[in-house]
């Protein structure tokens, strides 16, 4: 008897089930205080399970992390894709990391990953490709609206919200509204007919 489901149907909700207790546990512990006990508990799987579908356990809090950080990107991303224009775009980006208060599991996650990746190189390689899709997408927004730097303009955005997001951490008091004309000034491109 069974569950009705196939072999394949509980692997993968095996491993879904693991990689979202991951992406908990990062936030929760820190990378390095999962293991994979706590894991496969919080999973509700059994520990060896971790082992049969993923290649270490630092295989799969990668896959967690990065599948979770590519998520929040998307998402992100696709306020400038709608916004009227690459500034408008940005500031709704900011507005919506005043959301996160920098100890909230999704900011933990991001700030753990990071950390992470200073000794983990898959790790670092996965998060840079991220961070140069994401750069580019901005650039190539910014570039289209005839703004002067758009790869430079594009590195202090992203430096701005990494930074305003591990502030906010430390100062829950931080909001977007306070360095959104700031990052207007650094985002519009300059009236036509005048050069920077």
């Amino acid at each position: 008897m069974g569950d009705g489901r196939t072999n394949a149907e509980r692997g993968r909700n095996a491993r879904a089930q693991l990689l979202g207790a991951a992406r908990e546990l990062i936030g929760e512990l820190g990378w390095n205080g999962v293991s994979t006990r706590i894991l496969a508990e919080r999973a509700g799987v059994r520990s060896g399970l971790v082992h049969y579908h993923f290649e270490s356990l630092q295989a799969l809090l990668r896959q967690a992390a990065v599948e979770e950080m590519r998520r929040m990107l998307d998402g992100t991303m696709a306020l400038l894709a709608t916004a009227p224009d690459p500034t408008a775009g940005v500031e709704a980006m900011l507005s919506e990391l005043d959301r996160y208060t920098g100890v909230d599991p999704a900011s933990l996650l991001f700030t753990e990953a990071y950390l992470a990746a200073t000794r983990d190189a898959g790790l670092r390689e996965q998060m840079r490709e991220l961070v140069r899709d994401f750069r580019g997408s901005l650039a190539t927004s910014l570039a289209r609206s005839g703004h002067p730097a758009p790869d430079a303009a594009a590195t202090v955005v992203m430096a701005v919200f990494d930074g305003f997001l591990l502030h906010k951490g430390i100062d829950p008091e931080l909001s977007a509204a306070r360095i959104a004309p700031l990052l207007r000034q650094l985002t519009e491109p300059p009236p036509k007919g005048e050069h920077p």
